[in-house]
């Protein structure tokens, strides 16, 4: 039994008891980053668990225990298993038939190895046992840990093109987990870089989000870059972007601000909002994503916005993010809460304004200066609502 594996919270787990219980602890073995992460002392959320079993007898076996299941991915082999502290992906072993790149046909197998030879790096294809914990390491993923050195198991760029999208994920594991750099998957990932344009979008962007959102992936973004691979995705990251996000992450270091990717995707781009829609559209951003990203493009570079003129117009999270890319000062929205405008279109027409377009551009305008002054107070109001009444009167 590893140390570590013993000492993690997730392997006390009751709903992994009934589970091992039900589908039969020879027949099962937890894998992949819930063995992966507890050996680097890192929280584990997710635990995978592969078995000899077919998906059927997984069902079967699930129902007499009174464990619900779901076939999410029945067709791959994988059924997951609901269970009250969370549920868990149950794959039968699988060997690889044929694969284009994007996508793997595949048979159901038997042999733990084989299944582990189908994986993408070492750290990936460790195996315990549910009951004794006893790791099965059948590629050296324990002294690539050990090493933090992210490998590809076997021929690095046989596996790149069974995958593509291999590319990507070696990189957000170096980001995430390395220090020492493979050699052999730097070239193969810099070889094969082009072979990323036959990949749909949406995975493109899931990786991306992913490597974006680590605490600092500015040193494997700049080698992506180096390497051609950031062209191939980004065409339009340039290397004063490159500097630009390494200039967002110390400001959000600063102000003890997470990460989010939509943010630091601004940071690496020129602030065009055309580029802007173009890259949204590619990457298939979504509509939420989508308004947060063209909003930090519509920045002026070297113009520093006022902080709650910025918030109240687009909203304090847009604020906090277009702040942050210009190395503003956030505290003035320290604890502050939008304003609601008090004067509404009734008051304009009470004071002798005909209803219509006049009153609308009145209070369009009102608003835009108690903005500007600060957010005064009504008496403030009155004065400004009276002023912009009189220009607006015939022969002012």
């Amino acid at each position: 039994m590893h140390a570590k594996l013993r000492e993690a919270d997730w392997v006390q787990r009751a709903g992994l008891h009934a589970l091992t219980d039900a589908l039969g602890a020879e027949n099962i073995r937890w894998v992949g980053g819930a063995i992966r992460d507890s050996l680097l002392g890192v929280d584990v959320n997710d635990v995978d668990c592969a078995t000899t079993l077919l998906p059927d007898a997984v069902i079967d076996r699930c129902r007499e225990a009174g464990i619900r299941t779901v076939p999410t991915g029945i067709d791959h082999g994988t059924i997951t298993a609901i269970l009250d502290d969370g549920p868990v992906e149950v794959t039968t072993l699988r060997r690889d038939i044929s694969t284009d790149g994007r996508r793997a046909t595949i048979a159901l197998a038997t042999d733990w190895r084989e299944d582990a030879a189908r994986r993408d790096f070492t750290i990936n294809a460790l195996y315990a046992h549910p009951e004794t914990l006893e790791i099965s390491d059948y590629f050296g993923g324990q002294d690539d840990l050990e090493a933090r050195r992210v490998r590809f198991i076997g021929d690095a760029s046989a596996r790149i093109r069974e995958d593509h999208l291999r590319i990507l994920r070696y990189f957000r594991f170096q980001a995430r987990f390395g220090s020492e750099l493979d050699p052999e998957a730097e070239a193969a990932c810099s070889d094969l870089a082009q072979t990323l344009k036959g990949l749909s979008r949406e995975r493109v962007w899931a990786e991306m989000q992913s490597l974006l959102a680590l605490p600092d992936p500015s040193e494997t973004i700049a080698r992506m870059r180096k390497l051609g691979v950031l062209q191939v995705i980004l065409p339009e990251a340039c290397p004063p972007g490159l500097k630009a996000l390494e200039r967002l992450i110390a400001e959000e270091t600063k102000a003890a601000i997470g990460p989010h990717p939509v943010r630091r995707l601004a940071a690496l781009l020129p602030p065009h909002v055309e580029t802007a829609e173009a890259v949204a559209a590619r990457l298939r951003l979504s509509k939420a994503q989508r308004r947060q990203w063209i909003s930090l493009a519509e920045r002026v570079p070297g113009d520093l916005e006022e902080a709650r003129e910025l918030a109240y117009n687009e909203g304090v999270e847009i604020a906090h993010d277009r702040l942050l890319l210009q190395a503003g000062d956030l505290t003035p929205l320290r604890n502050w809460e939008a304003p609601s405008f008090p004067l509404k279109g009734g008051e304009i027409v009470a004071r002798g304004v005909a209803a219509g377009p006049a009153v609308a551009k009145i209070l369009r305008t009102v608003e835009n200066r108690w903005v500007t002054e600060g957010f005064p107070s009504a008496d403030r109001i009155n004065e400004m609502l009276e002023e912009e009444i009189s220009k607006s009167q015939p022969g002012a």
